[in-house]
């Protein structure tokens, strides 16, 4: 058995799955936010009542929003502050009495989607999560590739490739730098280019409605959110060339991605033509909670 565990900003969840990948059970309990100590333990709590529940010991996986660093064996770029400058990793390791993996959340995602989602079957799997934030995970044969920094897939903090006049120098990014990808294809990203352009407050999911109502000034900003989308693609298909890329997060959910990004690609990235399908999850929400699970790969034990 295995159990993934997703460290959210205000709920944490853990799901057990058996050895084909079938849930035996899942809860959340509420994220102690600005204890760590609190965090450790309400990991602990869910982990020690699946097992109770379901009389097995398991392997565990962490998805965390952030990554643990290489140099460091520190939690760092992670947007649950208290985390920053926690050893996570060992101190999971030792409530638990076993070793524990800990994973950024848009790997867990990515690797979700490549072992039993959409992109099962494929051998290089792009997984972008685009919501409030923009990040992106790396999976080879059905295995997280974290790189040496562990920053293997931030694509989100990339400077928007292609850029028109008008669109430079590009907003300020919390990471310090303008421009990068997050800025513009995010859903707060999308809502900024609006109300720069419009001067109206709208948030991402009301643009999104009044494109589709027919308001021209929303479809202008899906419009240029779209070839934003395509833009910061190629860069990806140009480095990676995935097999297959999956779009999760809120923004995932604008059909029109999958239809016209396919074609712009082709336009933008360096080849003749693009087979690259570009596809929505198969489990959604629950990508990230499965994926820290499958951090254990079939044959693995702790």
């Amino acid at each position: 058995m295995r159990i993934g565990v997703d460290l959210g900003g205000t709920k944490t969840e853990a799901i057990a799955l058996d050895d084909a990948g079938h849930e035996q059970m899942r809860k959340r309990v509420a994220t102690p936010k600005h204890d760590y100590q609190g965090t450790v333990a309400a990991i602990v709590g869910l982990v020690g009542e699946l097992e109770r529940a379901l009389g097995a010991r398991a392997t565990v996986g962490v998805g965390i929003p952030g990554a643990v660093s290489p140099a460091t064996g520190l939690v760092k770029n992670a947007n649950s502050t208290w985390l920053i400058g926690q050893p996570l990793d060992k101190d999971l390791s030792h409530a638990l009495d076993r070793p524990v993996r800990v994973a950024n959340d848009a790997n867990c995602f990515a690797v979700s989607e490549a072992v039993d989602g959409a992109a099962a079957g494929a051998w290089c799997v792009f997984g972008v999560i685009i919501g409030t934030g923009c990040g992106g995970g790396v999976v080879v044969n059905r295995r997280v590739l974290t790189g040496a920094n562990a920053i293997s897939g931030e694509w989100g903090h990339v400077t928007l490739p292609l850029m028109t006049p008008d669109e430079h120098p590009g907003p300020d990014c919390y990471c310090g730098k303008l421009g990068c990808i997050e800025t513009w294809i995010s859903g707060t990203g999308m809502a900024a280019d609006h109300k720069r352009v419009t001067g109206d407050p709208l948030r991402a999911e009301e643009i999104v409605a009044r494109a589709g109502a027919g308001d021209a000034a929303a479809e202008a900003t899906v419009a240029r959110y779209v070839d934003r989308v395509a833009r910061a693609l190629t860069t990806v298909v140009n480095t990676l060339d995935p097999d297959v890329i999956v779009l999760g997060g809120g923004m995932s959910n604008i059909d029109r991605l999958y239809r016209e990004v396919p074609k712009l690609l082709e336009e933008y990235a360096f080849s003749d033509r693009i087979d690259t399908p570009i596809v929505p999850p198969v489990h959604g929400d629950s990508s990230g909670v499965r994926g820290a699970a499958w951090l254990w790969p079939e044959g693995e034990t702790a």
